[in-house]
């Protein structure tokens, strides 16, 4: 299978878009289309005609681009089949956990993430780039961090994390936001003692002091230097003197600690 081409496009003040190309059948998707001029610059200046576009759910910093893309280029919309009440376009193909698709003529899998929003869903391709897969997350994971608890519960977003935490190491992240710098300074904050978040901190530092993205991350970085991914762990769960406390109760205080940082 031809390895896709993964495009990362910067947005209003700190999103990422992302599009996913396939070389051999000429397809692309728009994911998450939250701010159509940077789309549109970025298909003029490539030469590309998107083919379909894909939500991970209804913010409008995710969906404000669907209508004139749709317009523009008469392609199907697939999007969470919880938000259909949400989102303004007609979806084409709504979709549900567990239901499995094609992007950019890439098999996907989809998987529910309830907590940012109830409706949130992230996109799992296999087999996308050899041997590394992809997980289109959305605003469910950042690299040191996760999405804000708006619309679900804490224990709904915990499992959520537990949900990414089961794919693989070698998959990719694709992120909705470039918050890793300020992510960083709230791990640094917690005094977790874990090497693998120390490197990540000072190498995100380092990336976003020459200016350079930090997204796409891999999987296995996060699972060793995310707390996020980590309530479980007892060296974690001491830093809030949880040390016998369930991880929902961890998730927890690490999740308001990040609110009121």
């Amino acid at each position: 299978m031809t390895v896709a081409e993964c495009i990362r496009v910067p947005a209003l003040s700190d999103n990422y878009i992302w599009m996913l190309h396939n070389p051999s059948s000429k397809e692309l998707a728009v994911i998450d289309p939250g701010d159509i001029d940077a789309v549109m610059a970025v298909l003029e200046h490539r030469g590309l005609e998107p083919t379909e576009i894909i939500n991970t759910h209804h913010h409008a910093d995710h969906i404000a681009g669907n209508t004139e893309l749709m317009k523009r280029y008469g392609i199907p919309l697939t999007a969470p089949a919880s938000d259909e009440s949400r989102i303004s376009d007609p979806i084409t193909t709504p979709v549900s956990h567990g239901d499995h698709i094609t992007i950019a003529g890439y098999n996907a899998k989809v998987i529910a993430t309830p907590g940012h929003t109830m409706g949130h869903v992230i996109f799992y391709l296999e087999d996308c780039f050899g041997d590394h897969g992809l997980a289109i997350v959305g605003d469910t994971l950042f690299s040191l961090g996760c999405g804000r608890v708006f619309e679900g519960t804490m224990e709904d977003m915990w499992h959520s994390m537990l949900a990414v935490r089961d794919l693989p190491d070698t998959t990719m992240l694709a992120c909705g936001h470039e918050y890793s710098a300020s992510n960083a300074r709230y791990v640094e904050s917690l005094n977790w003692g874990r090497d693998a978040a120390d490197a990540r901190c000072a190498e995100i530092h380092r990336l976003r002091a020459e200016d350079k993205p930090t997204l796409p991350t891999l999987l296995g970085t996060e699972k060793a230097a995310n707390p996020f991914l980590n309530c479980d762990q007892p060296d974690l769960a001491r830093v809030f003197g949880l040390d016998e406390s369930d991880p929902v109760a961890v998730f927890t205080a690490l999740r308001q600690g990040k609110d009121n940082f």
